[in-house]
């Protein structure tokens, strides 16, 4: 049975959704690609995972470590795991992406499968840009992107 919560965040509320015990969607307002919601409410589900998202926006933490339960594809599997191999504060190309994946020219399908990561922010889909630098869509959009590459960078107070 899924649950949801809604959590705070410097970039608007998010919505977290428990399934047995792990994290298998952060969503934000708004954000493009939403499942059908609402689940059950549930405020006490998922206290790891707020208090790392806490710990992330508060810049005392930088990899998350909380169980994910992630519904995909094995390419979208494999795009997601490899998502959290890029740094904290840095940022990789789709293109590159791609090349660390194993799947050299598979930018395109990279970026589909980015953009259907049901665990925005715990999976960084927001450190991947287009190859000349440019901020490239972002299911929570570009001003989120921003402010969380901005915020990793420590540019943001």
């Amino acid at each position: 049975m899924k649950l949801q919560t809604t959590v705070d965040s410097p970039i608007g509320p998010l919505t977290l959704v428990d399934d047995d015990g792990a994290l298998a969607g952060l969503y934000m307002v708004e954000q493009r690609h939403l499942p059908v919601l609402p689940f059950d409410r549930d405020d006490t589900v998922l206290a790891p995972v707020r208090e790392q998202l806490s710990a992330y926006f508060a810049k005392e933490l930088e990899q998350f470590d909380v169980p994910l339960k992630l519904v995909g594809t094995p390419f979208q599997q494999l795009v997601w795991a490899g998502l959290c191999e890029i740094p904290y504060g840095q940022t990789w190309s789709y293109g590159r992406l791609a090349e660390h994946l194993g799947k050299p020219g598979a930018s395109r399908a990279v970026g589909l499968a980015n953009g259907k990561n049901p665990v925005s922010v715990v999976v960084p889909c927001h450190r991947v840009i287009g190859s000349g630098g440019s901020l490239t869509g972002y299911g929570g959009g570009l001003e989120r992107k921003r402010w969380l590459l901005d915020m990793e960078r420590g540019q943001v107070a």
